[in-house]
């Protein structure tokens, strides 16, 4: 997709809160109870017109359906694929909360994290149901096309982050799991493109993995880990353009310390042998925000469009329109304006449920990422 000259263009990572009333239902679905099937699938249908409605509203120049059909950005492929259908094995530790019991007890309280389910795979891997993704880009191109907007993205979790949050019980090694991940997960990335959007693909396990699962590993064994789940992305999305490609770098979205974050100095280099073309990352955040010098020193390659954070998701204070622009120009010494977009560090509400931030908080948020990058570009375009 083509972008406008001299503009710094503007979007997030995915989730967006969803309405109370789909929150209940789809917690009824988690929970077991019986809901009318066709009362959900409307809800979730006017609830992306909604959302679509407001990102266009604010400004936001690559839009989203913002998941409202999924439970989570990453727990929903166990509906998607066979061969979850075990006990849960995984137990989400991080190790920035055993040093702080009481944040632990404040995330694991969220009822947004409570409610997300990840049984382990006990089975092959395989697609089960190819109409839900195909739905999700029915539904958010004809609520785009009714709001007059055409650029439009959709997240789907990596082949990585679903090995870190599904437990293996059925693949001999890890490499062979992790791989027929990535083959099942292909038609979902090529459904999103053959939909003409951008595929944007999540993958916490290449950083949140450092402090969480593989918080036992070498810094060498865990750089060894993450290379191999960027290769079985990248075979995932082969037939993808580069250009339709992007993927999402996180350290987890949740109000801890993070204090056991992985450098992104130690990780960078192996991120950018990834095919998707831009990547996003965190950058607004007080463990991340200074790490706009540490790219500047390293370098981006030419081939590479950056999507640094410049909106923190955890926060009900809504960032000024100056402060974006002034973050945007930090990282206009690191890239090109051409090469820069605006982003979010993370999704504002990556479970269903998530109470972190005030909902109505999130969209005039976002109105200031619109703005500020407005500001940002007519500085650095000069």
């Amino acid at each position: 997709m083509g972008r406008a000259e001299r503009t710094i263009p503007s979007t997030h990572t995915g989730s967006l809160p969803r309405p109370d009333d789909l929150i209940q239902i789809m917690w009824a679905v988690g929970d077991g109870i019986p809901v009318d099937a066709k009362a959900l699938d409307q809800r979730v249908c006017s609830a992306i017109d909604e959302v679509v409605r407001k990102q266009v509203e604010a400004g936001v120049t690559i839009i989203n359906d913002g998941e409202m059909s999924k439970p989570s950005y990453a727990t929903y492929v166990k509906d998607r694929l066979s061969g979850f259908t075990g006990e849960s094995v995984q137990s989400y530790f991080f190790e920035d909360l055993v040093d702080f019991p009481r944040s632990a007890e404040a995330v694991a309280g969220n009822p947004g994290r409570r409610k997300r389910s990840a049984p382990a795979c006990t089975s092959p891997i395989e697609v089960i149901d190819k109409d839900a993704a195909v739905k999700d880009m029915t539904e958010l191109r004809r609520a785009a096309t009714a709001n007059n907007h055409q650029e439009i993205f959709t997240s789907a979790a990596s082949p990585g982050v679903v090995s870190l949050f599904f437990g293996n019980e059925y693949y001999k090694t890890r490499e062979e799991y992790v791989f027929a991940i990535a083959e099942a997960m292909r038609f979902e990335y090529e459904a999103i493109a053959a939909a003409g959007a951008i595929v944007q693909v999540d993958c916490p396990d290449l950083a949140m993995g450092r402090h969480s699962a593989y918080a036992k590993q070498s810094k060498e064994e865990f750089r060894a880990t993450i290379r191999t789940n960027i290769e079985a992305l990248n075979h995932a999305v082969r037939n993808i353009p580069v250009e339709q490609l992007r993927m999402h770098l996180c350290w987890g979205n949740y109000p801890g310390p993070h204090h056991h974050d992985i450098s992104i100095a130690d990780i960078i280099d192996i991120v950018w042998t990834a095919k998707p073309q831009t990547v996003l990352f965190e950058g607004a955040n007080p463990r991340h925000s200074h790490e706009w010098a540490v790219m500047k020193e390293l370098g981006v390659p030419k081939d590479k469009f950056i999507c640094p954070g410049v909106i923190e998701p955890q926060s009900n204070y809504i960032e000024h329109p100056e402060v974006v622009a002034q973050r945007l120009e930090r990282w206009g010494e690191v890239v090109e304006p051409d090469r820069l977009l605006a982003g979010v560090d993370c999704g504002f509400s990556v479970h269903v449920g998530t109470t972190t931030i005030d909902p109505d908080v999130v969209f005039a948020k976002l109105a200031s990422l619109a703005q500020g990058s407005e500001l940002a570009a007519k500085r650095l375009f000069k």
